[in-house]
């Protein structure tokens, strides 16, 4: 395995962060003039690690345009636990959605966002819900941490959810079971940091290997030849969310 010094590294993650890419903010779209066929559906988004609700923008417009009802939640991801952003954070959005008098709650998530939603249906239930689709989810941790969580500034860009998504005793994602519920994979295999993928076996997003992104259990998987950081950005990926959600699985022949 190919390393580099302590000071470039920490550089790269003061200014990147392990989970972190480009962030945009933008406005809700209006919902007036929507489609109804899902106006019963709830839709919550769930960033990831050091990224902003601003992240699943796109896919808020894009489920907002077919009707859904969408909660697009924006928590500290670098000040707590997964165990509290889970417990704290997860209500918050059933609360939001509970308001619309929806009768079935759906979760799209980002990285480390899908952890949030496994530790949570883990230990609590949500009696209406409906499918969930995580886009590059360490769901076996990232080889990313092991190697970098005792480089000088990762916790302070990180947090403590940060250092629980390695690979090695301490992972949250380890610890946690099987899906029993209706769940969509969709991870990439293409790169922007090359540095980062030296340290992880097999083909990987930059950030995840496609096999850590795996997790027994699940409905569909899906690989597409996207990044780690831009994944929900991509309109075929968008296209491939909405197939789960409406149809419990994803297009194969679709191309993404």
């Amino acid at each position: 395995m190919i390393r580099k010094s302590s000071l470039y590294l920490s550089g790269l993650i003061l200014t990147a962060g392990v989970f972190a890419g480009v962030i945009t903010e933008n406005p809700n779209m209006p919902t007036t003039g929507i489609k109804t066929i899902h106006s019963q559906e709830c839709v919550v988004l769930l960033h990831g690690l050091v990224r902003s609700k601003g992240s699943m923008s796109k896919i808020e417009e894009k489920l907002l345009s077919e009707g859904y009802k969408v909660v697009n939640h924006d928590y500290p991801s670098r000040d707590f636990t997964i165990e509290e952003l889970a417990s704290n954070e997860i209500p918050k959005t059933l609360e939001k959605c509970d308001q619309f008098g929806v009768e079935k709650i759906h979760f799209v998530t980002h990285s480390m966002g899908g952890i949030l939603v496994r530790y949570y249906l883990e230990n609590y239930e949500i009696t209406n819900l409906g499918r969930v689709v995580m886009l590059s989810p360490p769901n076996q941790g990232s080889e990313i941490v092991d190697e970098l969580a005792d480089v000088p500034g990762y916790d302070t860009l990180n947090g403590p959810a940060g250092r629980e998504l390695g690979t090695d005793e301490k992972s949250i994602p380890r610890k946690l079971g099987p899906a029993d519920y209706e769940l969509g994979i969709i991870t990439g295999n293409e790169s922007v940091n090359l540095i980062l993928s030296q340290f992880i076996p097999g083909e990987d997003d930059g950030k995840v290997s496609v096999e850590n992104a795996k997790l027994e259990g699940m409905t569909d998987f899906l690989v597409v030849p996207h990044s780690h950081p831009f994944i929900m950005k991509s309109d075929s990926v968008i296209e491939q969310i909405l197939n789960f959600l409406q149809k419990g699985s994803f297009d194969h022949k679709e191309k993404s």
